[in-house]
């Protein structure tokens, strides 16, 4: 054996460690199998701390239930607490998608446990003996019942953070709407011209889809908080002391401040992901219409000279490489390309829950990737959208009254007085003579006044309209 190594073992043979590393043989092993996205599970240092959540409440559970000596439940909750510290984070380097329903996760954060632990007790690393990784870190649990568990804490936690991100961006939204709320402009439809709005009412509109995702979202986390822990093996409870199960959801109710509740069918349970499937759904929701969003903003920024041009967005970076002076809009470019990433995760979860065969759902560890994925980017693309762009926005308020008053859509507040048939052949003899429909209605045909021309077309009936019919 190498000076300061150890040497470790399991029922495949032995394995040679480094003696300053806190986690064992099955996480050397999962080190060996699974290169496949090179991110480790230290990158989502949510899912560690839920980790250590879920192993001290077990542990707790487990010597109220008589089975653990109170001294190697307080060593478990020590060392529980160092995960629950964000501390020692990079002794968890298994990659993000691996085999084995996430059996490679979990003994990661039991042996890391144990040895932290061991050493609390007075022992060296490896010394098992006395505190071990499955007697002990991982009594009365089974990967298929600790690692969703985890999974559901950490996600709660993610969702909240990623709920944060999308008010900030709405609250962005709503600023705009105030600061825009006497720009008139004209409001289309199939990209024709329809009728008159205010670009205050077009942000406002933004920052209710914003409100609406946030309660979606907060819908889909309440799912998350049915555990199953207790299950064990495969939702029968099996090796796990009597009253287990709920015992130890109430110590994970207390040291996590989240309202976990124990599913009433854990064998059900204990396949089911069909929660993942819903989140990432609303997650998809909330892509598509962010994308939507940006799609306007470009379009509304499009130009500036040859486009709509009826807003600006911040200038950031230089657009091309061959054209002076070309501006592009970078930001809800990078926030659309993160949206198609979130629809493409979902087809992911979608595959990997239909997946899930009898008695338990090995491709858990995909959903766990996506679903992590998906939220971090977003959370990040909703904060670069709102400081980056939103924030900046101004509007061009003389293009945008001009492209109203130029329009042949404003002939549609004249229906009630003129009728569909006259406003129709107002509309044509205006597009094809380059004529303003008030030129056409007021001087040529005096239809009507001056006077209703200025009732009928003022600024609070643009945007406020009232039926005027004579």
């Amino acid at each position: 054996m190498k000076a300061n190594c150890r040497i470790e073992h399991d029922f495949l043979g032995e394995k040679e460690l480094a003696d300053d590393v806190y986690y064992g043989i099955q996480t050397l092993r999962a080190i060996e199998n699974f290169h496949i996205t090179g991110i480790p599970i230290s990158k989502e240092p949510l899912l560690i701390q839920a980790l250590g959540y879920v192993k001290k409440a077990a542990a707790l559970a487990n010597r109220d239930c008589g089975v653990l000596e109170p001294k190697l439940a307080e060593a478990i909750s020590y060392a529980s607490d160092k995960l629950i510290n964000f501390e020692y984070v990079d002794q968890f380097p298994s990659d993000m998608i691996q085999g084995g329903a996430g059996t490679s996760v979990n003994m990661n954060a039991n042996e890391v446990i144990a040895n932290l632990g061991l050493e609390y007790l007075g022992y060296k690393k490896g010394q098992y003996e006395y505190l071990h990784p499955n007697n002990h870190v991982n009594f009365s649990q089974s990967t298929n019942d600790a690692y969703p568990t985890a999974f559901r804490i950490a996600l709660y936690n993610k969702i909240s953070r990623f709920t944060a991100a999308l008010e900030v961006l709405r609250l962005s939204f709503q600023k705009k709407s105030k600061e825009f709320e006497h720009v008139l402009k004209m409001g289309r439809t199939q990209l024709q011209d329809a009728v008159p709005m205010t670009l205050g009412a077009e942000f406002h509109g933004f920052a209710t889809t914003m409100k609406e995702d946030i309660l979606r979202v907060k819908e889909a986390q309440n799912l998350i908080t049915e555990i199953n822990m207790g299950a064990t093996a495969i939702g029968t409870a099996i090796n796990a002391p009597e009253g287990y199960p709920a015992i130890v959801t109430e110590h994970l109710r207390e040291i996590t401040g989240i309202p976990l509740s124990l599913s009433e069918d854990l064998i059900e349970a204990t396949s089911d992901t069909g929660a993942y499937v819903q989140l990432s759904g609303t997650l998809k929701r909330c892509a598509v219409k962010i994308s939507k969003i940006c799609n306007d903003l470009r379009l509304l920024s499009s130009g500036p000279r040859a486009g709509l041009n009826e807003i600006n967005l911040p200038k950031l970076q230089p657009g091309s490489s061959i054209m002076p002076g070309k501006v592009n809009p970078v930001i809800p470019e990078v926030v659309n390309q993160t949206a198609y990433y979130v629809i493409g995760a979902d087809m992911t979860i979608t595959m990997a829950a239909e997946a899930g065969q009898l008695q338990l759902n090995v491709m858990e560890p995909v959903i766990a990737f996506s679903l992590f994925t998906m939220l971090t980017y977003m959370e990040n693309a909703c904060y670069t959208l709102q400081s980056k762009c939103v924030d900046g926005i101004t509007a061009n308020v003389e293009v945008c009254r001009a492209g109203v008053m130029n329009s042949i859509g404003i002939v549609t507040s004249l229906n009630p007085i003129l009728g569909y048939e006259t406003c129709a052949a107002i509309a044509k003899e205006a597009l094809a003579e380059g004529t303003s429909v008030h030129d056409l209605v007021v001087i040529k045909y005096k239809y009507i006044t001056q006077e209703k021309w200025d009732e009928v077309y003022s600024f609070e009936n643009m945007i406020h309209p009232v039926f005027i019919n004579n």
